[in-house]
């Protein structure tokens, strides 16, 4: 095999791992594992199988690997095996990476013409039995919740229509409805959105069609008590750029932003549309709505967050307006107004927000990020693919205003947090949260255990792993009790 490319993000910690393993009772280094924690964090990251087929990619397009921690009497077993998505299994078949571009079918080797191109990186999600392994330009990809044994894409037994599928579906708390929709849902590049409900049982339930005002990547989404809400942001999805070998998508710094709003079990003529000025979101804290008012938290910053994605306009990437704060959109569904108010709800530069979910689509008070700290001694090569300095993790207390971050240390960064409930608590914020720190300096990785309502004390345990952990995307808990087969599991025999 030739050697990957040297190449930031294939070097340092960001070599690839390329590594599938079983460790039994992982080593406790402070503290002790709460042994109320029974169940299993899911994780999962890009780690390319193969160097890339044209000689350099971006990170986003690493092979799916997820990472699984079982918590159970105080112990943490790890496992983590490849997605054998379709590209990855005929990429073994031939020893070499026969995809091209990023999200770009035209510089494919001819073998794989007509294969999904999908990846399975970016989120991992429990459902109704299932455990879905997301990548949002393509259907999900069923694991088994044990032994990660892949299954292959699952279309709800004939039931989804769109040719992609998010990467961040919403579960309802209160009634257990999956909500998730799908851009580019009629192909490449298209401006097509399908948005679905799939009950609890996981029957596809709901859906509707519309067509946004432009292509662009639509990554995460908002979900309240009685509406969706899509954000379009001006990364566009552009194919005459694609067909040139051109990075697929682009950032455009003079497309206004709009908001596409929609009845819980609206149809495709419900939507309205509000806009704003030209900003960069990506991902949704919480959301919900007053009546017909409804607020969207989301972390905003005034330019393109990400440097892969070039200005179709020529200019170059702007770290200084690449500063996302956590940011409170308000639009009224009723207005006769067509725009929608911004309101900045915290000072912390950060990104990957999370909630105690069991708080989704409500009013809620307790918010978590991964924070940038630049006053805070730092290597240069922690930086991360996004140019990132995730070197605390952060919590908001939205009713009261304050604010407390933790320092990880000089040689450190983090990965993103995951709440996980107290078993038998129904207070907002009581339990714990999950973060993986990567170690620059050991090459190899921690899982860190916080209680969630005094993240500015540090861990209350630092689980230690022997491996290094490539930086990841996202993760979610699931209890022991919603997993069949979880205390007779002799998988780890």
């Amino acid at each position: 095999m030739r050697r990957f490319p040297e190449l930031p993000i294939y070097t340092g910690f960001n070599t690839p791992d390329r590594i599938e393993a079983d460790i039994y009772d992982l080593e406790v280094l402070e503290g002790e594992v709460p042994k109320e924690l029974r169940g299993i964090y899911y994780h999962v990251r890009p780690d390319p199988q193969y160097p890339p087929l044209l000689g350099e990619d971006i990170y986003f397009n690493g092979d799916g690997i997820v990472s699984m921690f079982r918590f159970q009497d105080g112990h943490v077993d790890f496992r983590c095996r490849y997605v054998r998505t379709e590209k990855f299994v005929a990429e073994r078949q031939a020893r070499r990476a026969l995809f091209g571009l990023y999200r770009n079918p035209y510089f494919d080797d001819e073998s794989v013409r007509g294969l999904r191109r999908g990846t399975a990186n970016t989120h991992v999600v429990y459902h109704a039995g299932r455990l879905y392994a997301l990548k949002e330009d393509s259907p999900p990809v069923l694991l088994d919740p044990l032994t990660l044994k892949t299954y292959g894409y699952y279309d709800f037994d004939g039931q989804l229509t769109s040719k992609t599928f998010t990467a961040h579906p919403k579960i309802d708390p209160q009634t257990g409805e999956m909500i998730a929709f799908a851009y580019s849902a009629t192909g490449y590049g298209t401006p097509d959105i399908a948005y679905y409900v799939v009950s609890p049982e996981g029957r596809i339930v709901h859906e509707a069609w519309l067509r946004a005002p432009y292509a662009s990547m639509v990554h995460d989404f908002a979900v309240t008590r009685d509406y969706v809400i899509f954000p379009i942001v001006p990364i566009l999805y552009d194919m005459d750029r694609a067909r040139r070998g051109l990075s697929t998508f682009a950032w455009d710094s003079t497309r206004e932003v709009y908001l596409g709003v929609l009845p819980r079990y609206g149809t495709g003529e419900d939507v309205r549309w509000f806009k704003g000025p030209n900003q960069f979101a990506s991902h949704i804290m919480n959301a919900f709505n007053e009546g017909s008012r409804i607020y969207i938290d989301t972390p905003v910053a005034p330019g393109n967050l990400f440097p892969f994605f070039p200005d179709i306009h020529g200019g170059g990437f702007d770290r200084t307006r690449a500063t996302p704060r956590l940011t409170r959109w308000v639009v009224d569904a009723e207005s006769s107004r067509d725009g929608f108010e911004s309101i900045e709800m915290s000072k912390f530069i950060g990104e990957f927000p999370r909630v105690d979910e069991r708080y989704l689509m409500e009013p809620y008070r307790h918010g978590y990020l991964l924070v940038q700290d630049t006053d805070l001694p730092a290597h240069p090569a922690l930086r991360s693919a996004s140019g990132f300095q995730f070197n605390c993790l952060g919590h908001v207390d939205l009713q009261t205003g304050r604010h407390e971050r933790w320092f990880v240390g000089p040689t450190s960064s983090l990965q993103e947090p995951t709440f996980v409930p107290r078993p038998g608590s129904v207070v907002e914020g009581d339990g714990y949260l999950l973060a993986i720190a990567n170690r620059y300096d050991e090459r190899r990785s921690d899982l860190l255990i916080f209680d969630a309502l005094a993240v500015a004390e540090g861990p209350v345990a630092v689980v230690r792993l022997p491996i290094k952990l490539r930086p990841g995307l996202h993760g979610s808990w699931v209890p022991a009790e919603r997993i069949p087969g979880f205390e007779e599991d002799r998988s780890w025999d």
